[in-house]
């Protein structure tokens, strides 16, 4: 694999294997203050981007009984846990200095606009320290990963 790809080769791709026995982890916390609705918007705009950033993540495509096929999703799984603003942003920073872990995020500014140049605009005059986070993914090597999340809960 090349060093600007992130992901899974081919070969680690184990459709048939708990989804523990993958070597990269994916978590992703939220903002436990948002409002549910918000905090649902957060997670599914952070997956979005870790399916479309990630090689070898999504599963392949699987028909059901009826024929009817459905689109493949991550075949690793993905945690979803809650953390308090200031954990967010402490764990975000630690993420980022990490290596070998990717992060994307979820600005508050992101729920606020409309128009995605807007947030493009906003996002350049913001520094990453004054981000207000609603949400986070984390994705890298598992125990990388499972030591940065530790003692944080899952999303009840």
């Amino acid at each position: 694999m090349s060093a600007d790809v992130f992901g899974f080769a081919p070969d680690e791709v184990q459709l048939d294997g708990p989804t523990k026995a993958a070597r990269l982890k994916w978590v992703v916390i939220v903002d436990e203050a948002l409002p549910p609705g918000q905090m649902v918007n957060a997670v599914a705009c952070v997956a979005a981007s870790v399916g479309q950033s990630v090689t070898g993540m999504i599963g392949p495509e699987a028909p059901d009984a009826s024929g009817r096929v459905h689109p493949g999703l991550p075949w690793a799984g993905c945690t979803v846990l809650r953390a308090t603003a200031p954990q967010l942003a402490e764990l975000r920073a630690k993420a980022v200095a990490s290596a070998g872990v990717l992060v994307t995020e979820m600005p508050a500014m992101a729920q606020r606009t409309r128009v995605y140049t807007e947030y493009m605009a906003e996002l350049a005059e913001t520094k990453p320290a004054d981000l207000d986070l609603c949400a986070i993914s984390i994705m890298g090597p598992r125990n990388r990963i499972s030591k940065l999340v530790k003692g944080l809960d899952l999303l009840p």
